[in-house]
């Protein structure tokens, strides 16, 4: 009998003041590959508010899934930008103990527009990595190496530009969890060119 294989499973932190369409892509399109994504708002009513006023409910608040995060359950971890929403990212404790314990066994980081600088940067997960970010940001990270490309991957860290490559970004997440044939079978049925 044939072992049944496990969903992978990813997080997104939400944090009041994120760019709307760098979350919900990729929610949506790691949903539509068959990731389990939980999303996790950074505020214990459930609900984070976006950049342009859009409120998201998220699956659970941050102190109820601190209270039973295990790393090995995870095999990625999603930050939108925006602003404020990558700084309230940033000013978290809780999110950054989180990151650096997924990265250091080896989970997926994947980080879009001002969250590889803002938030990444200061836990020094861009540390000798090709990254790419909102364009102007990259001047405040030293140590790494800036790329102009939509999409930056290195090893298990993944990095995007903005609103504009939140598509690109979601499928090149899909790749590197499921392959680069469920990613193509995401952007056709989307009508996404790659």
């Amino acid at each position: 009998m044939e072992k049944e294989k496990k969903a992978k499973k990813a997080v997104v932190f939400l944090a009041d003041g994120f760019e709307e369409v760098e979350a919900v892509t990729p929610i949506d399109f790691l949903r539509r590959a068959g990731v389990e994504v939980t999303v996790v708002s950074l505020n214990d009513s459930g609900i984070s508010t976006g950049s342009h006023r859009i409120p998201v409910a998220a699956d659970v608040a941050i102190s109820e899934y601190a209270a039973r995060f295990t790393a090995d359950e995870w095999d990625a971890a999603l930050l939108p930008g925006g602003m404020p929403g990558a700084s309230n990212l940033a000013a978290s404790e809780t999110v950054g103990a989180i990151l650096k314990t997924l990265a250091g066994k080896g989970a997926l980081i994947a980080a879009i527009c001002a969250a590889p600088a803002v938030v990444l940067y200061p836990l020094g997960l861009l540390a000798g990595r090709r990254f790419t970010c909102y364009s102007g940001l990259e001047k405040a990270v030293a140590g790494a190496q800036w790329s102009n490309d939509d999409v930056a991957v290195d090893g298990n860290i993944i990095t995007s530009r903005g609103a504009g490559t939140a598509g690109a970004w979601a499928l090149a997440i899909i790749g590197y969890l499921l392959g680069e044939d469920a990613a193509g079978t995401i952007a056709a049925s989307v009508l996404m060119r790659r």
